[in-house]
């Protein structure tokens, strides 16, 4: 079921396109990464989607229209740094949320534990580190329990520890089977948390799709010798061998399945060709994504 249909969305800063055309299509139970660099436009295109930011053209819809102009209500957002009172606690300031957005059963202990604040829940909200901030902003943004869940760099300036505890409760809110649409222009945050991504670069989408698809499921082996025709030569009847390419004076094999480098080896030597450099390349996001964002647009 569809979730959020995005179609051909623009809007303009005077000279600066900051969205351009941007179509997207997010349905339910989706973990949707929108991945790009800073100045991308991802928090452009979540503040025209959340009716913040008025578009200058295309159009969007969330849910299929099945709530009709009440559809916010349904959704939770944090797209900046967290505001809370700093003298309040956590259950105080939560509850301040509640009556804001008239939830009639906010659930606010359980919304603490899931994100791990319970044992905090009345200390004062200057005490807080800034993974914890973050944390109760997630919880405040569950408040009424909405179906989607949107997020803006949600481990922006956090330390190591504080990234992995967002990570993890994004995970579990996931798990949930709550819709998330979360921007970031961290790779790994991304790849991590995320089935679905969309990569966007000044405004214009330049790829979406599953992760998976998204990051090749090719093996990739780096190979080397004096002659690369020769060892083109070697591979080219090399049944596991989808495509091979010259790369800074290797030749680059992507394979359909792991093969032991050891047979690499013996099938090149076999054919007359010794090897002078081996190794089998991870593909990762941020190879494809560096790729994907360096071509001409």
């Amino acid at each position: 079921m569809s979730i959020l249909s995005i179609q051909g969305l623009t809007k303009r800063y005077g000279r600066i396109t900051a969205v351009d055309g941007l179509s997207l299509e997010v349905e339910q139970g989706m973990s949707f990464g929108i991945l790009g660099p800073n100045g991308s436009g991802k928090t452009t295109a979540l503040g025209a989607v959340l009716g913040i930011v008025h578009p200058d053209a295309g159009q969007y819809q969330w849910f299929g229209g099945r709530y009709g102009q009440d559809h916010r209500r349904h959704i939770g957002a944090l797209l900046e740094t967290p505001n809370f009172y700093p003298y309040l606690n956590a259950v105080e300031n939560l509850e301040i949320v509640a009556h804001i957005r008239r939830a009639q059963s906010p659930k606010i202990g359980e919304l603490l534990e899931m994100v791990n604040l319970h044992h905090r829940r009345k200390s004062p909200f200057r005490t807080y580190s800034l993974g914890m901030k973050q944390r109760l902003a997630i919880a405040a943004a569950m408040v009424g329990g909405p179906e989607v869940l949107i997020f803006d760099e949600p481990t922006n300036g956090l330390d190591p520890q504080g990234i992995a505890e967002v990570r993890q409760t994004l995970k579990d809110i996931a798990g949930m089977g709550k819709t998330i649409i979360m921007a970031s222009h961290i790779l790994d945050e991304v790849e991590k948390a995320c089935s679905h991504v969309a990569i966007i670069k000044n405004g214009k989408l330049l790829a979406t799709g599953t992760v998976g698809a998204i990051i090749s499921d090719d093996v990739v082996v780096e190979t080397g010798a004096e002659n690369l025709a020769a060892l083109r030569e070697a591979f080219s009847a090399f049944p596991p061998v989808r495509r091979a390419e010259e790369q800074n004076g290797r030749l680059l094999l992507y394979l359909s399945e792991e093969v032991p480098p050891s047979t690499i080896n013996r099938l090149a030597f076999e054919k007359g060709v010794v090897l002078s450099h081996l190794r089998v390349v991870k593909k990762s996001l941020e190879s494809e994504f560096l790729a994907i964002t360096s071509r001409e647009i």
